[in-house]
Parts: C-alpha cells; structure tokens; sequence
C-alpha cells in the first residue's frame, strides 16, 4: 500500500512538472503585453525614444495591433502640431515680429504646419476605410495615407528650411518643430509597416 501511494505521488508530481515546464514554454512564446508591443515596435523608428515617451500611455488601446499603432501615432502627431503651431504664432507676437524676411517665415511656418495639420487628418480618416479585406482599395487607401503623411513630414522641414540662417526666432522654435518632424516621421514608419502587413493583390 506504501509503495502504491509512493508511485501516485511520484506520478503526481512527474505531472505537476510536466505541466510547469508547458506553461512556461507557452509564456515565453506568447505575444507581447501592449506596453512590450509599444516599446518593440518603436525600435524600428528613427526616434524610438520620442516614439515610447508619445505611445506608450495608448498601450490598452492600440494592444498588439498595427493598424491601431499608426492612427494613434497619427493622433498624437496632429495634437503636437496643433499645439506647435499655435506657440509659434504666439512667440512671434511677443517678440515683435512684424515686417521683414522674419516675419514672412513665421507666417509661412505657421501655415506649413496648417498644412500638415490638413494632411494628417485627411491620413486618419483614410486610414480608417483601410478597415476591410486587404485587397486593391486597400492598396489604393494607403497609397493615399502614405502619400499625405509624407507630405506633412515635407510640410515640417519646409518650416524649418525657411528661416535660413537667422537665430533671433528660429532659435526659439526649431526645438518645437524639430519634434514635430520626428512624430511625423515615426507616424509614418508605423503607416508602411501596416502597409506592408496586406499582401499587394497580383495581377492577373
């Protein structure tokens, strides 16, 4: 009767670690919490640290989706923009900038970034028609997304291109739109990768 109870309890026991040596096996291959699927992405950006820093408090709703880590990266880009926009208005009203080649670049930044604002937006909405079947208006609503976030990056740099050499106000914004530009850039990393996630349909 001892050796029987014996052989149950090793028989047991071989089974407990079993079962132990499965669920960790199973662990260690499952997919990524949201805050890991965040921090793993933003390491194929340009600016991954930027990217956690804007991202990562959107961990439960963009979970372990690409489609939803684009248009939240959209998202954050557009209210940055916004924000930019409006302080580089307001700073050239304080500084007194009111006639000159300064004065022109400011205005002209401003509604640079008016138009990126534009594309972006147009880049969310579009991005949610890409919700169906992979297929040719798949590729056709990307093609559209990719295009305009490309065009706001463009709309970013042009700000920055047309203060030329002088400090006095670029100094003072170059930091708000330099970052502006990397979000513009990360947003579009995360657009070609979801992109690249639908096969292209072949021709026939």
């Amino acid at each position: 009767m001892c050796i029987l109870m014996r052989n149950m309890a090793t028989t047991a026991l071989n089974l407990a670690f079993l079962l132990l040596i499965i669920c960790t096996a199973q662990s260690s291959t499952a997919e990524p919490n949201p805050q890991e699927f965040v921090k793993t992405s933003c390491r194929a950006t340009r600016y991954p640290l930027l990217c956690v820093h804007s991202l990562l408090a959107y961990a439960t709703v963009i979970r372990r989706s690409d489609r939803q880590l684009a248009m939240a990266a959209l998202s954050v880009t557009i209210s940055r923009t916004r924000s930019s926009a409006s302080f580089v208005k307001n700073m050239s009203k304080a500084r007194g900038v009111r006639k000159g080649r300064e004065w022109r670049a400011v205005q002209d930044c401003v509604e640079n970034m008016g138009d990126s604002v534009e594309r972006l937006r147009q880049s969310v909405r579009e991005l949610g028609r890409s919700g169906g079947p992979a297929g040719e208006d798949f590729v056709w609503h990307m093609s559209n997304v990719q295009t305009w976030v490309s065009a706001a990056l463009t709309d970013d740099n042009t700000c920055l291109d047309g203060f030329g050499a002088s400090a006095s106000v670029k100094g003072g914004i170059k930091d708000r739109v330099l970052r502006v530009a990397q979000l513009t850039s990360n947003a579009l990393a995360f657009v070609n990768r979801f992109a690249s996630t639908h096969p292209t349909p072949q021709t026939p």
